[in-house]
């Protein structure tokens, strides 16, 4: 029988594929694109594509979006996913899965098993004069949100409280 942490797992590379393609806010709005390529790790997958390192296991990650608003805090091997009806938030156990070209995370939130992708790309929350540097998409049971994302080394621009 799969486990639906497994099965988060598999629906990974996917979700890489997805992010690294997908615009991101409604229409009207800039696109995320693409930024420079991310620096690799030495190590290779089995296809001898090289894993992404561009953000160390040290840094804590922030994935974001709104319309619903949504966000999601990594630290180490724990997830902290609060939104506006939940502001102190559920805590998870979460893993780091290092892709070709950007990084995954994997758990199960409220029983149902959540894939989150950070990738590299200028991203916009359409709602802030604020710049990420990521581009976060987020599968959560049968639900997909899009959004932004930063980290403690690579952080957004523009006002830290708008």
């Amino acid at each position: 029988m799969e486990t639906l942490p497994l099965r988060g797992l598999m629906m990974l590379p996917a979700l890489l594929i997805a992010a690294a393609c997908a615009p991101t806010g409604s229409a009207g709005e800039e696109a995320a694109t693409p930024a420079s390529p991310a620096p690799m790790a030495s190590a290779t997958l089995g296809t001898g594509a090289r894993a992404f390192d561009a953000v160390g296991p040290q840094e804590t990650v922030t994935l974001l979006g709104n319309e619903p608003f949504w966000n999601l805090t990594i630290t180490a091997d724990e997830g902290l996913w609060t939104t506006p009806e939940n502001q102190p938030g559920t805590r998870f156990a979460i893993a780091r899965v290092a892709g070709n070209g950007g990084l995954g995370f994997t758990g199960t939130l409220e029983g149902k098993p959540l894939a989150a992708t950070l990738t590299p790309g200028a991203c916009s929350d359409g709602m802030s004069d604020r710049s990420y540097p990521f581009v976060a998409t987020i599968a959560w049971g049968e639900e997909t949100l899009e959004g932004c994302g930063y980290t403690t080394n690579q952080p957004f621009s523009g006002d830290p409280s708008p």
